[in-house]
C-alpha cells in the first residue's frame, strides 16, 4: 500500500484533476490500555508510531495524541511546501527549523476542540537570489494566503473543513 506522493506526483494528480486514494490504520497494542494505538501506515519506513491518548503526563506517552499529530501535519506540509516553492528555482536552504503551537478550547457545547495552530517557520537563507525568492513564495495572493501555502495539502484542507465519512463497523 503506498502512503505517500511525490512533488511530481501531486503535480500530476493537480494537472490532471484525479483523486488519490490511500489508507492509514490503528491496532489497539494491549487490551489492558485501551486507548494506545500502533499505526500502520503501509510500506512507509517507519518502524514504530504510536497514538498515545492513554498517560496523562508527557514524560510517560510512548507516542502524539491525535492533536499533535494534526498540528505536525499541518507544520510538516507547510515547511515542505515552502521549501518546494523555493526549489522550484533550483535554491536550497542553509538551515531550517519550524515549530507550531496548538490551542485547544471547549466549544459551546463543552467538548475540547482545535482552536488555532499558530505556524513558525524559520529558514536560514544567506544567498541574496534565495532570499528574493523566498520573499515572493510569502507573497499574499487574493485569498489572503501566501502563495506557498497553495501547495499545502494538509493546511488548506483543515482551513476549508474537510469531509469526514465515519462508519463503525460493530
Amino acid at each position: 500500500m503506498k502512503n505517500t506522493l511525490t512533488w511530481e506526483e501531486i503535480k500530476k494528480l493537480s494537472s490532471n484533476r484525479q483523486e488519490h486514494k490511500t489508507k492509514v490504520g490503528l491496532k489497539l497494542t494491549e487490551v489492558e490500555s485501551q486507548m494506545i494505538f500502533k499505526c500502520d501506515m503501509g510500506n512507509i519506513k517507519v518502524n514504530d508510531c504510536y497514538i498515545d491518548e492513554e498517560q496523562d503526563s508527557e514524560s510517560e506517552k510512548i507516542g502524539p495524541n491525535p492533536s499533535r499529530l494534526l498540528a505536525l501535519a499541518v507544520l510538516g506540509c507547510l515547511s515542505a511546501s515552502f521549501i518546494f516553492c523555493l526549489k522550484k528555482k533550483n535554491f536550497r536552504v542553509e538551515d531550517f527549523d519550524a515549530e507550531a503551537e496548538i490551542i485547544i478550547k471547549h466549544n459551546p457545547k463543552g467538548f475540547w476542540r482545535v482552536q488555532q495552530i499558530d505556524v513558525n517557520i524559520n529558514p536560514k537563507i544567506e544567498d541574496a537570489n534565495a532570499l528574493k525568492r523566498a520573499k515572493q513564495c510569502l507573497k499574499t495572493l487574493s485569498d489572503d494566503i501566501s502563495f506557498f501555502e497553495q501547495y499545502c495539502i494538509v493546511t488548506q484542507s483543515v482551513r476549508e473543513g474537510v469531509k469526514v465519512n465515519v462508519n463503525v463497523n460493530v
